[in-house]
């Protein structure tokens, strides 16, 4: 029992502390910050059916820090080799590898090298307008995916 109240405290500790960083980094304005989708990590959008890919490119040195995504998915990291620190822990990637991703979870990515990072996602309804897809696979906080799951978790009941 209190090993797992442990593992919560540090989960707490840890999304906290993520969220403290994100938006310190997102009201910066030093010119070697970038938000959103730049050029500095571009990215690359495909679609096959019931599947979105989602590959990033990253240069050596970059950190990223995702989305919490919605849903569990796959990473493939095709390049490269990545420090990848989530609430599980932090783990060293080396290409070619991949992951299954749990839901809930946000990422903090920092290349060692030169890499490839791509996200599969399921796409059950064909979508391929990416701003809708972001809305649907990710939360825009904890407190927007707990909510989330608690409207899934009562449409289960009904």
């Amino acid at each position: 029992m209190l090993e797992k109240k442990q593992h919560e405290v540090y989960i707490q500790n840890f999304r906290e502390k993520v969220i403290e960083i994100e938006n310190k980094l997102l009201d910066s304005e030093h010119e070697l910050v970038f938000k959103g989708n730049t050029n500095n990590c571009p990215l690359t959008h495909s679609f096959s059916e019931g599947v979105y890919i989602r590959e990033m490119a990253m240069p050596k040195g970059s950190v990223v820090i995702g989305a919490i995504h919605n849903i569990s998915h796959t990473w493939f990291l095709m390049k490269g080799c990545l420090i990848i620190a989530t609430e599980d822990g932090v783990d060293q990637y080396e290409a070619p590898v991949y992951f299954n991703a749990k839901p809930g979870h946000k990422r903090i990515l920092r290349a060692l090298t030169e890499s490839i990072f791509i996200n599969v996602h399921p796409n059950p309804n064909n979508i391929t307008d990416t701003d809708e897809l972001e809305k649907i696979l990710t939360s825009k906080s904890y407190d927007n995916y707990e909510n989330m799951n608690k409207e899934k978790q009562t449409e289960l009941c009904q």
